[in-house]
């Protein structure tokens, strides 16, 4: 059977990248759709098997690649023009437009959603202040752009065939957006380029893009508050500058590191501090393959993976006085938690057992919907 994968746009090799990686590893003849495509050869390598996809009219359009959010009304109609009439499965690996892709009756459409769209759902109201577009003319227009989106995502929901969610956090978003059941596989993480350390070095860890719903302000305020404690920051982005002026002599700016590099300092950290309401958070299950516990936000998918006082500590309160309380608790039961058990957590979250799973479900639902196709 031929099948085509379908994703927004490949720049960066990021969460919904590696689920696109493993799902050429199950179908390595599969062709691979995409708005854009700008990876390096590297990255290409890995997620593309060296291969170029097929792009939308958006590829040569100019500044498409670091200026593609400008181009955001087009994704839902250049996603459309994509021919998939020669293939029988379609796999969309969805957080914007993808599950849109038109396909005919009789061709199998999975859609793996990392998230229904969330600047045009659940982060509306919080994008538009922080695109200082909740007044004006510029306002007004992207207003209503996301007004049109938000129809056409909910006019497009019975498009896939079945919908598989990354979490059950996101299955519920997709029931709730959609009206539409989601299986939960969880995506693929990397854990045997993780190693346990059960010797721990004296600082805590922050790992994350600046932007701001990631909230790593609030972690660099609370150490900012707690001298006592020595804290290292991982990451660049948009809110670096402000970063930056929060940070006391005790909290260090590494800067973006390339996995090599991070699994270093993750390994021998102390904890990893995670405040973000995140659809699942690969970063969280690296942690734990390293056997570092991991002090996160009780909501989203971390609510899934870091287990009370067995590799982790939750909070709930999304401010530094949260996580001061959360640290201050973490520092009584840190010596109960036991490396190796936190490693063990990780397991389940393997690609190994992610492309069993995504293979299991397809085959199974391409027996069913074929022989169905064959009756009618």
């Amino acid at each position: 059977m031929k099948t085509a994968i379908v994703h927004e746009w490949l720049v960066n090799y990021m969460g919904s990248e590696k689920c696109v990686e493993s799902f050429t590893n199950i179908y390595p003849e599969a062709e691979v759709f995409t708005l854009i495509d700008f990876l390096e050869k590297a990255d290409r390598d890995t997620i593309l098997k060296g291969k170029n996809a097929h792009t939308s009219f958006i590829q040569n359009l100019p500044f498409a690649k670091s200026k593609r959010t400008f181009y955001l009304p087009l994704y839902s109609f250049a996603v459309e023009q994509f021919d998939l009439s020669s293939y029988n499965i379609i796999i969309s690996s969805s957080h914007s437009v993808a599950k849109g892709a038109l396909t005919r009756w009789d061709q199998l459409h999975v859609c793996y959603c990392h998230t229904p769209i969330r600047y045009a759902w659940d982060l509306y109201h919080q994008y538009l202040r922080e695109a200082n577009l909740t007044k004006g003319l510029k306002g007004m227009c992207a207003k209503y752009v996301l007004h049109k989106i938000r129809q056409w995502d909910s006019s497009t929901a019975n498009r896939p065939d079945f919908f598989i969610a990354n979490s059950h956090y996101i299955a519920n978003r997709i029931k709730k957006t959609y009206n539409r059941d989601a299986t939960v596989i969880y995506p693929p993480v990397d854990i045997h380029k993780f190693s346990l350390q059960p010797y721990k070095d004296n600082y805590y860890i922050a790992i994350s893009r600046f932007v701001p719903y990631k909230r790593m302000d609030i972690v660099v305020e609370a150490f900012a508050k707690m001298p006592q404690h020595k804290l290292l920051v991982v990451g660049d982005g948009p809110d670096a500058k402000r970063i930056k002026s929060l940070a006391t002599p005790n909290i260090e700016l590494l800067g973006y590191l390339r996995t090599e590099e991070l699994k270093n300092y993750l390994e021998k950290s102390k904890a990893l501090i995670f405040p973000a309401e995140e659809d699942f958070g690969i970063t969280v299950v690296e942690a734990l393959a390293c056997g570092t516990p991991v002090i996160a936000l009780d909501r989203g998918g971390t609510a899934e993976t870091v287990i009370n006082n067995k590799n982790g500590f939750h909070f709930s309160s999304q401010t530094p006085e949260g996580i001061i309380n959360a640290v201050t608790e973490f520092e009584k039961i840190k010596d109960t938690l036991n490396p190796e058990e936190i490693r063990n957590s990780s397991i389940a979250f393997s690609r190994k057992n992610f492309e069993q799973n995504i293979q299991a479900f397809i085959t199974e639902k391409s027996e069913f919907f074929f022989n169905r196709v064959q009756k009618l």
